[in-house]
């Protein structure tokens, strides 16, 4: 069974195509105009072994919100489609990982009962066109629309770089934990008996 998925979004603000597959190599390729969102998606995609295709071009002369969102959405659609039934995976992810003087754990369930939780630190120092909380509207947006149950906190850090690349890293570990199969596991691991 193949778990890939390809998506193209068109708006008057945003144009997003994305492809991806859950069981790659970690190849990413990926041009969304904005350069820390590509380093950030190029680690996720490495850390996760994810193979993802990302073209995206947005209003970008506005800000940058509407870029990082509509991604944020397409890729979650993207990641949702790429599972398919959910059938035999383990559900559930976590991975702690530290950068430098920051320390990111990231928990996921792939329960199709989206929610967040996002507890980073503030920290002061020059803004950037993707900061910590242009990063909660990604996470937010992917969360909804992969139907994932995503929490994120950050013990530690001083550098809003080692900050987000610590959870990015984290996110990819986890959400790969969590995609992966168990043979033990028959239909969808719920006793409910649906997810």
């Amino acid at each position: 069974m193949q778990r890939i998925a390809e998506i193209e979004r068109k708006t008057k603000e945003t144009q997003i195509q994305i492809l991806f597959n859950l069981d790659g190599a970690g190849q990413p390729q990926i041009d969304t105009g904005i350069g820390f969102l590509d380093h950030m998606l190029t680690l996720f995609s490495a850390h996760g072994f994810f193979d993802l295709t990302l073209q995206a071009r947005g209003d970008l002369e506005v800000d940058a919100h509407h870029t990082v969102e509509d991604i944020g959405l397409v890729l979650g659609e993207t990641i949702s489609r790429a599972l398919g039934d959910r059938e035999g995976i383990v559900r559930y992810g976590q991975a702690v990982v530290p950068m430098d003087e920051a320390l990111a754990a990231v928990t996921v369930d792939l329960s199709n009962r989206p929610y967040i939780v996002y507890n980073v630190p503030a920290v002061s120092g020059p803004s950037s066109v993707f900061d910590a909380g242009l990063a909660k509207e990604f996470f937010r947006a992917l969360a909804n629309k992969a139907g994932m149950n995503l929490h994120i906190n950050v013990s530690y850090g001083e550098n809003e770089h080692h900050i987000l690349e610590a959870i990015f890293k984290a996110l990819a570990r986890a959400l790969d934990q969590a995609t992966g199969f168990d043979r033990r596991i028959k239909g969808v691991r719920s006793t409910k008996g649906s997810l």
